[in-house]
Protein backbone atom coordinates (compact mmCIF):
# COMPACT_ATOMS: atom_id res chain seq x y z
CA UNK A 1 0.00 0.00 0.00
CA UNK A 2 1.38 3.42 -1.56
CA UNK A 3 0.82 6.41 1.11
CA UNK A 4 -1.08 8.26 -1.58
CA UNK A 5 -4.00 5.59 -1.53
CA UNK A 6 -4.32 6.55 2.33
CA UNK A 7 -7.55 9.16 3.03
CA UNK A 8 -6.43 8.79 7.15
CA UNK A 9 -3.06 7.11 9.16
CA UNK A 10 -3.21 7.62 12.76
CA UNK A 11 0.98 6.75 13.77
CA UNK A 12 1.78 5.33 17.26
CA UNK A 13 -0.83 7.35 18.98
CA UNK A 14 -0.69 7.26 22.81
CA UNK A 15 -3.54 8.89 25.48
CA UNK A 16 -3.31 8.43 28.84
CA UNK A 17 -5.64 9.47 31.55
CA UNK A 18 -3.39 10.13 34.98
CA UNK A 19 -2.05 7.00 35.12
CA UNK A 20 -3.91 4.93 32.68
CA UNK A 21 -2.81 4.01 29.42
CA UNK A 22 -6.01 3.98 26.93
CA UNK A 23 -3.82 4.06 23.86
CA UNK A 24 -0.42 2.53 23.42
CA UNK A 25 1.26 2.98 19.82
CA UNK A 26 -2.11 2.41 18.21
CA UNK A 27 -1.40 2.56 14.23
CA UNK A 28 -4.69 3.00 11.86
CA UNK A 29 -4.32 3.00 7.90
CA UNK A 30 -7.70 3.66 6.10
CA UNK A 31 -8.16 3.68 2.07
CA UNK A 32 -9.61 5.94 0.12
CA UNK A 33 -13.30 5.25 -0.50
CA UNK A 34 -13.30 1.87 1.85
CA UNK A 35 -15.20 0.93 4.11
CA UNK A 36 -12.75 0.30 7.25
CA UNK A 37 -14.15 -1.81 10.09
CA UNK A 38 -12.79 -1.26 13.86
CA UNK A 39 -13.33 -4.11 16.02
CA UNK A 40 -12.52 -4.89 19.80
CA UNK A 41 -13.99 -5.32 23.36
CA UNK A 42 -15.96 -2.47 25.53
CA UNK A 43 -12.44 -0.73 26.67
CA UNK A 44 -10.23 -1.91 24.26
CA UNK A 45 -9.86 2.07 23.44
CA UNK A 46 -11.87 2.42 19.83
CA UNK A 47 -13.69 5.51 20.89
CA UNK A 48 -10.87 6.98 22.74
CA UNK A 49 -9.19 6.61 19.29
CA UNK A 50 -12.24 8.24 17.63
CA UNK A 51 -11.68 11.34 20.02
CA UNK A 52 -7.95 12.12 19.33
CA UNK A 53 -8.92 12.03 15.59
CA UNK A 54 -12.10 14.11 15.71
CA UNK A 55 -10.44 16.77 18.20
CA UNK A 56 -12.28 16.04 21.36
CA UNK A 57 -8.96 15.09 22.58
CA UNK A 58 -7.04 17.82 21.37
CA UNK A 59 -3.74 17.99 19.88
CA UNK A 60 -0.83 18.24 22.83
CA UNK A 61 -3.08 15.64 25.18
CA UNK A 62 -2.05 12.88 23.31
CA UNK A 63 1.62 11.85 21.42
CA UNK A 64 1.63 10.17 17.65
CA UNK A 65 0.74 11.80 14.19
CA UNK A 66 -2.60 12.15 12.19
CA UNK A 67 -1.85 12.25 8.30
CA UNK A 68 -4.91 13.12 6.52
CA UNK A 69 -4.65 13.62 2.88
CA UNK A 70 -0.91 13.15 3.58
CA UNK A 71 -0.60 15.95 5.20
CA UNK A 72 -0.03 16.25 8.91
CA UNK A 73 -3.13 17.64 11.29
CA UNK A 74 -3.09 18.98 14.71
CA UNK A 75 -6.90 19.33 15.39
CA UNK A 76 -7.71 21.37 18.58
CA UNK A 77 -11.40 20.88 18.33
CA UNK A 78 -14.01 19.16 17.06
CA UNK A 79 -14.56 22.09 14.80
CA UNK A 80 -10.77 21.91 12.70
CA UNK A 81 -12.02 18.30 11.96
CA UNK A 82 -14.98 18.78 10.18
CA UNK A 83 -13.61 21.56 8.38
CA UNK A 84 -11.29 19.24 6.45
CA UNK A 85 -14.47 16.71 6.01
CA UNK A 86 -14.10 14.61 8.78
CA UNK A 87 -17.14 13.76 10.81
CA UNK A 88 -17.32 11.48 13.92
CA UNK A 89 -21.07 10.61 14.53
CA UNK A 90 -21.27 8.68 17.92
CA UNK A 91 -23.48 6.03 19.19
CA UNK A 92 -25.72 8.91 21.56
CA UNK A 93 -27.27 10.76 18.94
CA UNK A 94 -26.35 14.34 18.93
CA UNK A 95 -30.27 15.50 17.64
CA UNK A 96 -32.55 17.88 19.33
CA UNK A 97 -35.80 16.28 18.99
CA UNK A 98 -38.43 19.55 19.54
CA UNK A 99 -36.71 20.74 16.00
CA UNK A 100 -37.31 19.74 12.51
CA UNK A 101 -34.94 17.27 10.61
CA UNK A 102 -33.46 20.45 8.49
CA UNK A 103 -32.56 22.57 11.64
CA UNK A 104 -30.95 19.21 12.84
CA UNK A 105 -28.87 19.08 9.61
CA UNK A 106 -27.64 22.42 9.92
CA UNK A 107 -27.23 23.22 13.17
CA UNK A 108 -24.49 25.44 14.20
CA UNK A 109 -23.85 25.24 10.13
CA UNK A 110 -26.68 27.32 9.30
CA UNK A 111 -28.20 28.76 5.65
CA UNK A 112 -27.98 32.86 6.39
CA UNK A 113 -28.71 35.62 4.07
CA UNK A 114 -28.23 39.14 5.42
CA UNK A 115 -27.80 38.03 8.75
CA UNK A 116 -30.89 35.38 8.69
CA UNK A 117 -31.68 32.00 8.46
CA UNK A 118 -32.75 31.84 4.67
CA UNK A 119 -35.28 29.16 5.62
CA UNK A 120 -35.82 28.55 1.84
CA UNK A 121 -32.86 27.94 1.44
CA UNK A 122 -32.77 25.67 4.37
CA UNK A 123 -35.60 23.09 3.14
CA UNK A 124 -33.94 23.18 -0.13
CA UNK A 125 -30.55 21.76 0.90
CA UNK A 126 -32.05 19.64 3.40
CA UNK A 127 -33.82 18.16 0.71
CA UNK A 128 -30.75 17.43 -1.75
CA UNK A 129 -29.19 16.01 1.47
CA UNK A 130 -31.56 13.63 2.86
CA UNK A 131 -31.90 12.14 -1.02
CA UNK A 132 -28.91 10.77 -0.76
CA UNK A 133 -29.70 8.86 2.35
CA UNK A 134 -33.11 7.69 1.03
CA UNK A 135 -34.59 9.78 3.47
CA UNK A 136 -38.13 10.54 2.38
CA UNK A 137 -39.56 12.34 5.19
CA UNK A 138 -41.04 16.42 5.74
CA UNK A 139 -37.91 18.45 6.65
CA UNK A 140 -40.38 19.76 9.09
CA UNK A 141 -40.79 16.75 10.67
CA UNK A 142 -40.31 17.12 14.21
CA UNK A 143 -36.98 14.43 15.20
CA UNK A 144 -39.19 13.22 17.97
CA UNK A 145 -41.58 12.00 15.59
CA UNK A 146 -39.11 9.48 13.39
CA UNK A 147 -37.79 6.29 14.33
CA UNK A 148 -33.98 5.68 15.55
CA UNK A 149 -33.23 4.43 12.24
CA UNK A 150 -34.12 7.80 10.31
CA UNK A 151 -33.14 9.73 12.87
CA UNK A 152 -29.56 7.44 12.37
CA UNK A 153 -30.09 8.62 8.77
CA UNK A 154 -30.50 12.02 9.66
CA UNK A 155 -27.10 12.14 11.62
CA UNK A 156 -25.59 10.85 8.13
CA UNK A 157 -27.48 13.56 6.14
CA UNK A 158 -26.10 16.20 8.77
CA UNK A 159 -22.22 15.03 8.03
CA UNK A 160 -22.84 14.88 4.12
CA UNK A 161 -24.46 18.81 4.42
CA UNK A 162 -20.47 19.59 6.30
CA UNK A 163 -19.18 17.82 2.94
CA UNK A 164 -18.06 15.11 4.54
CA UNK A 165 -14.72 13.13 2.99
CA UNK A 166 -14.36 10.43 6.15
CA UNK A 167 -17.03 9.52 8.03
CA UNK A 168 -16.74 7.56 11.30
CA UNK A 169 -19.61 5.50 13.01
CA UNK A 170 -19.55 4.21 16.36
CA UNK A 171 -22.18 1.25 16.98
CA UNK A 172 -24.43 2.82 13.75
CA UNK A 173 -27.18 -0.06 14.02
CA UNK A 174 -26.77 -0.98 17.74
CA UNK A 175 -30.27 0.27 18.39
CA UNK A 176 -31.98 -0.26 14.99
CA UNK A 177 -33.89 -3.29 13.70
CA UNK A 178 -32.87 -5.84 10.69
CA UNK A 179 -34.91 -3.89 8.17
CA UNK A 180 -33.15 -0.44 9.18
CA UNK A 181 -29.59 -1.67 10.05
CA UNK A 182 -30.33 -3.20 6.25
CA UNK A 183 -30.57 0.13 4.91
CA UNK A 184 -27.93 2.02 7.04
CA UNK A 185 -25.53 -0.75 5.62
CA UNK A 186 -27.04 0.15 2.02
CA UNK A 187 -26.30 3.73 2.43
CA UNK A 188 -22.71 3.16 3.17
CA UNK A 189 -22.06 1.18 0.27
CA UNK A 190 -23.81 3.80 -1.81
CA UNK A 191 -21.58 6.46 -0.20
CA UNK A 192 -18.36 4.67 -0.94
CA UNK A 193 -19.03 3.31 -4.74
CA UNK A 194 -21.25 6.30 -5.78
CA UNK A 195 -19.92 9.48 -3.67
CA UNK A 196 -16.22 9.25 -3.04
CA UNK A 197 -16.80 8.93 0.97
CA UNK A 198 -14.63 6.78 2.92
CA UNK A 199 -16.56 5.60 6.16
CA UNK A 200 -15.18 3.94 9.31
CA UNK A 201 -17.75 1.95 11.35
CA UNK A 202 -17.01 0.58 14.55
CA UNK A 203 -19.24 -2.20 15.34
CA UNK A 204 -19.89 -5.41 17.87
CA UNK A 205 -22.36 -7.04 15.06
CA UNK A 206 -19.61 -9.22 13.24
CA UNK A 207 -22.26 -10.46 10.88
CA UNK A 208 -22.43 -6.52 9.62
CA UNK A 209 -18.51 -6.83 10.18
CA UNK A 210 -17.96 -9.21 7.72
CA UNK A 211 -21.27 -8.35 5.29
CA UNK A 212 -20.15 -4.64 4.92
CA UNK A 213 -16.13 -3.95 5.24
CA UNK A 214 -13.19 -4.09 2.99
CA UNK A 215 -10.56 -3.93 5.61
CA UNK A 216 -10.87 -4.37 9.46
CA UNK A 217 -8.10 -3.02 12.08
CA UNK A 218 -8.51 -4.92 15.66
CA UNK A 219 -7.49 -3.25 18.82
CA UNK A 220 -7.11 -4.82 21.97
CA UNK A 221 -6.09 -2.94 25.69
CA UNK A 222 -5.24 0.19 23.83
CA UNK A 223 -2.94 -1.49 21.54
CA UNK A 224 -3.91 -2.31 17.24
CA UNK A 225 -3.44 -6.15 17.49
CA UNK A 226 -4.46 -7.14 13.87
CA UNK A 227 -5.18 -6.17 10.16
CA UNK A 228 -7.42 -8.44 8.35
CA UNK A 229 -8.41 -7.84 4.33
CA UNK A 230 -12.04 -8.65 3.92
CA UNK A 231 -12.55 -9.11 -0.12
CA UNK A 232 -13.79 -12.27 -2.30
CA UNK A 233 -9.69 -13.59 -2.54
CA UNK A 234 -9.19 -13.06 1.21
CA UNK A 235 -12.68 -13.37 2.88
CA UNK A 236 -13.01 -12.06 6.84
CA UNK A 237 -12.08 -15.06 9.28
CA UNK A 238 -14.51 -14.25 12.06
CA UNK A 239 -12.79 -17.01 14.06
CA UNK A 240 -9.40 -15.10 13.65
CA UNK A 241 -11.16 -12.02 14.07
CA UNK A 242 -12.80 -13.10 17.63
CA UNK A 243 -9.54 -14.84 18.81
CA UNK A 244 -7.84 -11.19 18.20
CA UNK A 245 -10.46 -9.47 20.12
CA UNK A 246 -10.07 -10.95 23.11
CA UNK A 247 -6.82 -12.15 22.98
CA UNK A 248 -8.07 -15.90 23.33
CA UNK A 249 -10.02 -18.69 21.50
CA UNK A 250 -13.74 -18.76 21.36
CA UNK A 251 -14.15 -22.03 19.79
CA UNK A 252 -18.44 -21.47 20.52
CA UNK A 253 -19.92 -18.23 20.96
CA UNK A 254 -22.71 -19.61 23.41
CA UNK A 255 -21.60 -21.54 26.02
CA UNK A 256 -22.52 -25.15 25.95
CA UNK A 257 -24.94 -25.88 28.84
CA UNK A 258 -27.33 -28.52 29.83
CA UNK A 259 -30.95 -27.73 30.85
CA UNK A 260 -32.66 -29.54 33.12
CA UNK A 261 -35.98 -27.72 34.10
CA UNK A 262 -38.71 -28.81 36.56
CA UNK A 263 -41.68 -27.52 38.05
CA UNK A 264 -43.71 -24.41 36.12
CA UNK A 265 -42.07 -21.58 38.24
CA UNK A 266 -44.09 -18.99 36.11
CA UNK A 267 -47.04 -18.24 34.04
CA UNK A 268 -49.20 -15.51 32.40
CA UNK A 269 -52.34 -16.26 31.58
CA UNK A 270 -54.76 -13.75 29.00
CA UNK A 271 -52.61 -11.23 29.68
CA UNK A 272 -53.72 -8.05 27.82
CA UNK A 273 -52.08 -4.62 27.61
CA UNK A 274 -53.72 -1.50 26.01
CA UNK A 275 -51.40 1.74 25.19
CA UNK A 276 -50.94 4.12 28.34
CA UNK A 277 -52.20 7.18 25.57
CA UNK A 278 -54.77 5.72 23.27
CA UNK A 279 -56.80 2.85 25.33
CA UNK A 280 -57.86 1.20 21.84
CA UNK A 281 -55.08 0.66 20.85
CA UNK A 282 -54.09 -3.55 21.90
CA UNK A 283 -50.16 -3.95 22.58
CA UNK A 284 -50.53 -6.64 24.00
CA UNK A 285 -53.23 -8.97 23.47
CA UNK A 286 -54.25 -12.00 25.59
CA UNK A 287 -50.79 -13.51 25.75
CA UNK A 288 -50.35 -16.45 27.26
CA UNK A 289 -46.46 -17.95 29.06
CA UNK A 290 -44.82 -20.36 31.03
CA UNK A 291 -41.69 -20.53 32.01
CA UNK A 292 -40.05 -23.90 34.68
CA UNK A 293 -37.42 -23.73 37.00
CA UNK A 294 -34.02 -23.72 35.57
CA UNK A 295 -35.20 -23.06 32.63
CA UNK A 296 -34.39 -20.34 29.98
CA UNK A 297 -37.31 -19.10 27.48
CA UNK A 298 -36.55 -16.38 24.80
CA UNK A 299 -39.17 -14.05 23.41
CA UNK A 300 -38.50 -13.20 19.74
CA UNK A 301 -40.50 -10.36 17.98
CA UNK A 302 -40.00 -7.78 15.33
CA UNK A 303 -39.28 -3.61 16.87
CA UNK A 304 -42.76 -2.56 17.94
CA UNK A 305 -43.73 -6.04 18.63
CA UNK A 306 -45.01 -5.90 21.99
CA UNK A 307 -42.14 -7.61 24.14
CA UNK A 308 -40.80 -4.45 26.36
CA UNK A 309 -44.25 -3.70 26.76
CA UNK A 310 -45.16 -7.22 27.69
CA UNK A 311 -42.45 -7.27 30.05
CA UNK A 312 -42.98 -3.65 31.63
CA UNK A 313 -46.59 -4.59 32.05
CA UNK A 314 -45.90 -8.33 34.15
CA UNK A 315 -43.25 -6.23 36.21
CA UNK A 316 -45.60 -4.18 38.50
CA UNK A 317 -47.69 -2.73 35.59
CA UNK A 318 -44.72 -0.31 34.77
CA UNK A 319 -46.11 0.05 31.70
CA UNK A 320 -49.93 0.17 29.41
CA UNK A 321 -53.64 1.25 30.73
CA UNK A 322 -56.44 -0.98 31.05
CA UNK A 323 -53.91 -4.41 31.65
CA UNK A 324 -56.16 -7.79 32.64
CA UNK A 325 -54.90 -11.05 33.01
CA UNK A 326 -53.55 -13.66 35.71
CA UNK A 327 -49.80 -13.74 36.97
CA UNK A 328 -49.45 -17.39 38.61
CA UNK A 329 -45.85 -17.73 40.72
CA UNK A 330 -45.41 -21.70 42.08
CA UNK A 331 -49.21 -22.44 41.22
CA UNK A 332 -50.43 -19.24 43.40
CA UNK A 333 -52.59 -16.09 41.39
CA UNK A 334 -50.26 -13.37 42.05
CA UNK A 335 -50.37 -9.41 42.63
CA UNK A 336 -47.73 -7.91 40.40
CA UNK A 337 -49.83 -4.42 40.05
CA UNK A 338 -47.22 -2.42 41.42
CA UNK A 339 -43.02 -2.22 41.40
CA UNK A 340 -42.46 -3.41 44.94
CA UNK A 341 -45.25 -6.12 44.64
CA UNK A 342 -43.66 -7.38 42.07
CA UNK A 343 -40.09 -7.60 43.47
CA UNK A 344 -41.51 -9.16 46.98
CA UNK A 345 -42.70 -11.99 44.65
CA UNK A 346 -40.25 -12.71 43.15
CA UNK A 347 -39.20 -10.99 39.85
CA UNK A 348 -36.67 -9.04 38.88
CA UNK A 349 -36.87 -6.87 35.31
CA UNK A 350 -33.49 -5.77 33.82
CA UNK A 351 -34.26 -3.20 31.75
CA UNK A 352 -33.13 -2.76 28.15
CA UNK A 353 -31.64 0.75 28.73
CA UNK A 354 -29.29 -0.15 31.53
CA UNK A 355 -28.00 3.74 31.44
CA UNK A 356 -31.45 5.50 31.40
CA UNK A 357 -33.20 3.06 34.16
CA UNK A 358 -30.66 0.20 35.30
CA UNK A 359 -28.10 2.10 36.95
CA UNK A 360 -27.35 5.27 38.60
CA UNK A 361 -24.37 6.09 36.63
CA UNK A 362 -23.47 8.45 39.30
CA UNK A 363 -22.81 5.78 41.67
CA UNK A 364 -20.14 3.07 42.98
CA UNK A 365 -21.09 0.04 42.07
CA UNK A 366 -21.39 -1.02 45.56
CA UNK A 367 -24.07 1.35 46.01
CA UNK A 368 -25.56 0.19 42.67
CA UNK A 369 -25.31 -3.49 43.63
CA UNK A 370 -27.92 -3.06 46.92
CA UNK A 371 -30.11 -0.93 45.21
CA UNK A 372 -32.63 -3.79 44.52
CA UNK A 373 -32.53 -4.97 48.09
CA UNK A 374 -32.05 -2.12 50.09
CA UNK A 375 -34.15 -3.81 52.95
CA UNK A 376 -31.23 -6.90 52.83
CA UNK A 377 -28.60 -4.64 53.40
CA UNK A 378 -30.32 -2.56 56.34
CA UNK A 379 -30.56 -2.65 59.98
CA UNK A 380 -32.92 -0.53 61.64
CA UNK A 381 -33.77 1.02 58.90
CA UNK A 382 -30.11 2.17 58.47
CA UNK A 383 -28.01 1.00 55.35
CA UNK A 384 -25.13 -1.57 57.36
CA UNK A 385 -22.21 -0.72 54.85
CA UNK A 386 -20.43 -3.87 55.68
CA UNK A 387 -23.33 -5.82 54.49
CA UNK A 388 -23.21 -4.24 51.72
CA UNK A 389 -19.77 -4.16 50.62
CA UNK A 390 -18.91 -7.97 51.40
CA UNK A 391 -21.89 -8.73 48.98
CA UNK A 392 -20.83 -6.33 46.42
CA UNK A 393 -17.46 -7.60 46.39
CA UNK A 394 -18.59 -11.54 46.34
CA UNK A 395 -20.18 -10.51 43.12
CA UNK A 396 -17.93 -8.62 41.67
CA UNK A 397 -15.48 -12.02 41.69
CA UNK A 398 -18.31 -13.81 41.31
CA UNK A 399 -19.41 -11.74 37.81
CA UNK A 400 -15.99 -11.06 37.36
CA UNK A 401 -16.21 -7.34 37.23
CA UNK A 402 -13.51 -5.90 35.92
CA UNK A 403 -12.85 -3.03 38.38
CA UNK A 404 -9.62 -2.07 40.59
CA UNK A 405 -12.44 -1.33 43.00
CA UNK A 406 -16.36 -1.63 44.21
CA UNK A 407 -16.33 1.98 45.35
CA UNK A 408 -15.39 2.65 41.04
CA UNK A 409 -18.17 4.60 39.64
CA UNK A 410 -20.54 2.80 37.23
CA UNK A 411 -19.99 5.53 34.23
CA UNK A 412 -15.98 4.47 34.53
CA UNK A 413 -17.18 0.90 33.49
CA UNK A 414 -17.20 -0.57 29.82
CA UNK A 415 -20.80 -1.91 28.46
CA UNK A 416 -20.46 -5.20 29.69
CA UNK A 417 -19.25 -5.04 33.24
CA UNK A 418 -22.34 -1.95 33.45
CA UNK A 419 -24.31 -4.90 32.61
CA UNK A 420 -23.05 -7.49 34.87
CA UNK A 421 -23.57 -4.70 37.70
CA UNK A 422 -27.22 -4.74 36.45
CA UNK A 423 -27.35 -8.99 36.84
CA UNK A 424 -25.26 -8.56 40.31
CA UNK A 425 -28.40 -5.94 41.56
CA UNK A 426 -31.00 -8.46 41.02
CA UNK A 427 -29.12 -11.66 41.76
CA UNK A 428 -28.61 -10.17 45.03
CA UNK A 429 -32.18 -9.58 45.76
CA UNK A 430 -32.54 -13.10 45.32
CA UNK A 431 -35.64 -13.49 42.56
CA UNK A 432 -37.14 -16.80 41.54
CA UNK A 433 -38.16 -15.25 37.75
CA UNK A 434 -35.39 -12.97 35.92
CA UNK A 435 -36.85 -11.06 32.92
CA UNK A 436 -33.10 -10.13 30.73
CA UNK A 437 -34.70 -7.28 28.21
CA UNK A 438 -31.78 -7.38 25.39
CA UNK A 439 -29.33 -8.11 27.90
CA UNK A 440 -26.18 -7.96 25.79
CA UNK A 441 -27.10 -4.93 23.33
CA UNK A 442 -24.16 -2.89 22.58
CA UNK A 443 -21.33 -5.46 24.33
CA UNK A 444 -18.20 -6.81 22.69
CA UNK A 445 -18.55 -10.33 22.28
CA UNK A 446 -16.06 -11.44 24.99
CA UNK A 447 -18.31 -9.98 27.61
CA UNK A 448 -21.53 -11.41 25.74
CA UNK A 449 -19.99 -15.10 26.35
CA UNK A 450 -19.85 -14.21 30.01
CA UNK A 451 -22.97 -12.84 29.83
CA UNK A 452 -24.16 -15.94 29.23
CA UNK A 453 -22.12 -18.08 31.76
CA UNK A 454 -23.99 -16.13 34.31
CA UNK A 455 -27.47 -16.75 32.97
CA UNK A 456 -26.93 -20.32 32.20
CA UNK A 457 -25.53 -20.19 36.10
CA UNK A 458 -28.48 -18.77 37.16
CA UNK A 459 -30.84 -21.08 35.37
CA UNK A 460 -28.79 -24.00 36.76
CA UNK A 461 -29.88 -22.57 40.34
CA UNK A 462 -33.24 -22.83 39.64
CA UNK A 463 -34.08 -19.44 38.47
CA UNK A 464 -36.91 -18.94 35.65
CA UNK A 465 -35.37 -17.02 32.84
CA UNK A 466 -36.87 -14.76 30.30
CA UNK A 467 -35.24 -13.15 27.56
CA UNK A 468 -36.17 -10.65 25.28
CA UNK A 469 -33.33 -10.19 22.37
CA UNK A 470 -33.42 -8.59 18.89
CA UNK A 471 -30.70 -11.51 18.28
CA UNK A 472 -32.07 -13.95 16.95
CA UNK A 473 -28.46 -16.38 16.93
CA UNK A 474 -28.19 -15.25 20.40
CA UNK A 475 -31.90 -16.41 21.38
CA UNK A 476 -31.02 -19.55 19.22
CA UNK A 477 -28.00 -19.90 21.42
CA UNK A 478 -28.84 -19.87 24.92
CA UNK A 479 -32.42 -20.55 25.19
CA UNK A 480 -34.83 -23.93 25.59
CA UNK A 481 -37.81 -22.39 23.89
CA UNK A 482 -38.97 -19.30 22.35
CA UNK A 483 -42.00 -17.36 22.10
CA UNK A 484 -42.89 -15.68 18.93
CA UNK A 485 -44.29 -12.49 19.24
CA UNK A 486 -46.17 -10.40 16.08
CA UNK A 487 -48.17 -7.36 16.52
CA UNK A 488 -48.52 -7.61 20.48
CA UNK A 489 -49.80 -11.67 20.15
CA UNK A 490 -47.89 -14.75 20.73
CA UNK A 491 -48.12 -16.49 18.02
CA UNK A 492 -45.99 -19.70 18.54
CA UNK A 493 -44.01 -21.46 21.64
CA UNK A 494 -40.96 -23.09 19.48
CA UNK A 495 -39.80 -25.83 20.86
CA UNK A 496 -35.64 -26.10 20.64
CA UNK A 497 -36.24 -28.76 17.92
CA UNK A 498 -37.45 -26.26 15.58
CA UNK A 499 -34.99 -23.48 16.25
CA UNK A 500 -33.75 -21.63 13.07
CA UNK A 501 -34.19 -17.91 12.04
CA UNK A 502 -35.92 -18.86 9.14
CA UNK A 503 -38.44 -20.46 11.21
CA UNK A 504 -38.58 -17.88 14.05
CA UNK A 505 -38.93 -15.01 11.94
CA UNK A 506 -41.85 -16.89 9.91
CA UNK A 507 -43.52 -16.33 13.68
CA UNK A 508 -42.91 -12.90 14.15
CA UNK A 509 -44.34 -11.93 10.90
CA UNK A 510 -47.63 -13.54 11.28
CA UNK A 511 -50.44 -11.54 10.69
CA UNK A 512 -52.36 -10.78 13.65
CA UNK A 513 -55.28 -13.17 14.70
CA UNK A 514 -57.91 -13.62 17.19
CA UNK A 515 -56.75 -16.69 18.51
CA UNK A 516 -52.89 -17.49 19.74
CA UNK A 517 -51.42 -20.34 19.56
Amino acid sequence: MHDSDMILQMQNITKTFGPVKALTNVNLNIKRAEIHGICGENGAGKSTLMNVLSGVYPYGSYSGKILYDGKECNFKNISDSEELGIVVIQQELALIPFLSIAENIFMGNEKQKNGVIDWMRTRSDAIKVMGRVGLMESPETKIMDIGVGKQQLVEIAKALSKNVKLLVLDEPTAALNDEDSAHLLNILRDLRDNQGVTSVIISHKLNEIEEITDNVTIIRDGSTVGYMPNNEGSPLNKDKLIAAMVGRELTNLYPEHDSHPSEEIFKIENWTVHHPLDQQRVVVDNANISVRSGEIVGIAGLMGAGRTELAMSIFGRSYGSDISGKVFIKGKETDTSTVQKAINAGIAYATEDRKGYGLNLLQSIRENASLASLKEHSKNGVMDDNIERVVAERYRKDFHIKTPSIEERVSNLSGGNQQKVVLAKWVISNPDILILDEPTRGIDVGAKYEIYEIINQLADEGKAIVVISSELPELIGICDRIYTVSQGVITEDVPKAKFSQEYLMKGMTKEKVKETL
